[in-house]
């Protein structure tokens, strides 16, 4: 059922930007956002996964068999139709002309798969396209367009910021205020934030990598790009309204699904010398070219509990032929983090479904 839009002009005083911020605690993700140094880049005494891995259940709780990041999510399912503009640039089997299957998963950040949709202004994106040689590119991404912050220790730091306190419930304001001023590389993606509101649709929204990446071609060349999502033929949807429930993504997921596929164009952006590869808090100018390589189309959805996406870990530098990491500290930070998260809930066992098992379902099937 389609809402009214409800939006509020006002801009957004300081005390809610820093609650609202402590509230999305977890949010940036990114990409996943669960993020440690590896290999011996920091002293494994002082930051290791499991210690940011830790840090995220301590901020959400534990939720058996879920994520600890983007614990809320759905599994999609469809294509990517290449149209072969990107081919001369990368190697990648995906690029040339052609259909390559994937699956995804559309979600919210943060580590409790029983938030209110409305309770994050972020949505998140990640594919895992599977080419016909067997080659896998996974995805992760986000619907801001800078991450907060450029160091796996400035977000573990955040976590630790986030934590809620026991008397209020809610994270200390004041110290989230310290932890921004002592990090002026937050200063985007908090512009971003003041006014960004929780959006009503996944399918309106558009997704940015945050990080910089590696094209490879034929020669060997490599060209920095960054890539987004780009909603093909939707209007822009309405802020949540009160009117909504905690769980109206998903229906309104599955009701323009039932209408026919949902699409996103795949642009790529080509970076020039002298633009920041290591450091997803800043953009790249607004100038840069930009390719057309494709379209995501999604054809269909399940429950993440039984859907093809369940057991999918979107680690962002699995990468194919043709494409390679940039030096962003950020991404080999996350596959490590990644990988002690799924490591367990694996162990614990598959999730229920969130919507089944939520607090506000289990109240209605006790009246």
């Amino acid at each position: 059922m389609p809402y009214p839009p409800q939006r509020d002009a006002r801009p957004l005083a300081a005390r809610q930007i820093f609650l609202r911020l402590g509230a999305i605690g977890v949010i940036v993700l990114a990409s996943g956002a669960a993020f440690a140094y590896v290999g011996g880049w920091l002293d494994p005494q002082r930051l290791t996964p499991d210690r940011v891995v830790d840090a995220l259940e301590a901020n959400s709780g534990v939720h058996a068999g879920y994520r600890r990041n983007h614990a809320k999510g759905v599994c999609v399912v469809g294509h990517f139709e290449s149209n072969g503009a990107a081919h001369a640039l990368s190697t990648a089997a995906l690029f040339a002309p052609g259909d390559t299957p994937i699956v995804g998963r559309l979600a919210l950040p943060g580590g409790n798969p029983y938030a209110p949709d409305s309770s994050v202004p972020i949505r998140s994106f990640a594919l895992r396209f599977t080419s016909s040689n067997g080659e896998q590119w996974r995805t992760g991404m986000n619907s801001m367009p800078v991450f907060p912050v450029a160091t796996p220790e400035a977000f573990y730091e955040q976590q630790l910021a986030a934590r809620r306190d026991p008397a209020t419930g809610k994270p200390d304001p004041r110290r989230m205020q310290a932890f921004f001023a002592a990090h002026p590389e937050t200063a985007a993606f908090l512009a971003w934030v003041k006014t960004a509101k929780p959006s009503a649709s996944y399918a309106t929204e558009s997704y940015y990598a945050l990080h910089a990446f590696y094209f490879i071609d034929a020669q060997g060349k490599r060209q920095p790009v960054r890539w987004r999502l780009a909603p093909v033929d939707t209007a822009p949807a309405p802020a949540a309204a009160p009117a909504h429930d905690a769980d109206y993504l998903q229906a309104d997921l599955q009701r323009r699904l039932a209408q026919g596929p949902l699409r996103w164009r795949l642009l790529v952006t080509l970076g020039e010398p002298g633009d920041p590869t290591n450091d997803a808090t800043r953009q790249w100018p607004a100038e840069r070219p930009t390719i057309d390589a494709g379209t995501v189309v999604i054809t269909r959805s399940a429950t993440q509990d039984e859907g093809p996406c369940r057991d999918v870990n979107y680690d962002p530098t699995v990468l194919p032929r043709g494409m390679a990491i940039s030096d962003d500290p950020l991404l080999p930070a996350r596959s490590a983090a990644y990988a002690a998260s799924y490591e367990r809930r694996t162990r614990e066992g598959p999730p229920r479904d969130a919507a089944a098992t939520s607090p506000s379902t289990q109240q209605e099937h006790a009246q």
